[in-house]
């Protein structure tokens, strides 16, 4: 009696490791599969990301916004000395796409009923 309870106590101990390997083997491909859509979903963004910051695309977006090329630098140095010449903004602003300005904020002095 004693060879047969401990052979259906390891059997059924055999079955728990078994299902526990199977459950941790599933849990591993479902993480698996999860890290491979977010890196995927990482290289695409970073993609976008180096579309976006393109020196010809950052030009565009900086037209857009009604930007000009500015002019030569100026450059104050540690001890108020300047370096350079200044010279102003060349070009006109596109204001067809500038944005304008925004219209004063209104508050109102009185408490709102509650």
């Amino acid at each position: 009696m004693l060879v047969v309870v401990l052979l259906g106590s390891g059997l059924i101990a055999l079955l728990l490791l078994n299902s526990s390997l199977n459950q941790g083997s599933f849990e591993l491909s479902k993480l698996e599969k999860q890290t491979d859509e977010l890196s995927d979903e990482r290289q695409s963004l970073q993609q976008e990301v180096d579309q976006l910051s393109a020196p010809g695309a950052l030009e565009q977006r900086a037209q857009e916004l009604g930007m000009v090329p500015g002019g030569s630098p100026a450059f104050l140095n540690p001890d108020g000395t300047v370096a350079g010449v200044p010279a102003p903004a060349t070009g006109q602003p596109s204001v067809a796409h500038a944005p304008g300005p925004l219209p004063p904020l209104v508050l109102d002095p009185t408490p709102a009923p509650t």
